[in-house]
């Protein structure tokens, strides 16, 4: 799956017009949620908390427009709590918007 981290910055950009800092701000937000929603993924050890992390993983995703990050909360409500893979692709697309 493609992420593209651009459509986060398109999305905050649309909500605050050419405040770059507010826009720094936001994504800032974004990104330490998300991580934070990964790092209670990974240490969730029943399906409520992991369904729990996942779900609110999606509608952040959601809110800030990252459709790749939201398919892949889906991936992970959808499949097994605690799947290496799906908490390695999360982390991988968090990265992303981190880099970029």
């Amino acid at each position: 799956m493609v992420y593209d981290p651009g459509a986060l910055n398109a999305s905050l950009a649309a909500a605050v017009g050419n405040d770059a800092e507010l826009l720094t701000e936001l994504r800032a937000a974004f990104l330490e949620s998300a991580t934070r929603q990964a790092d209670l993924m990974s240490r969730a050890r029943c399906d409520a908390n992991w369904q729990f992390a996942a779900s609110r993983l999606k509608s952040l995703a959601g809110s800030f427009g990252a459709t790749g990050l939201m398919a892949l909360a889906d991936e992970a409500l959808d499949g097994a709590p605690g799947d290496p893979v799906v908490l390695r692709k999360v982390q991988a697309a968090i990265e992303d918007f981190a880099t970029y």
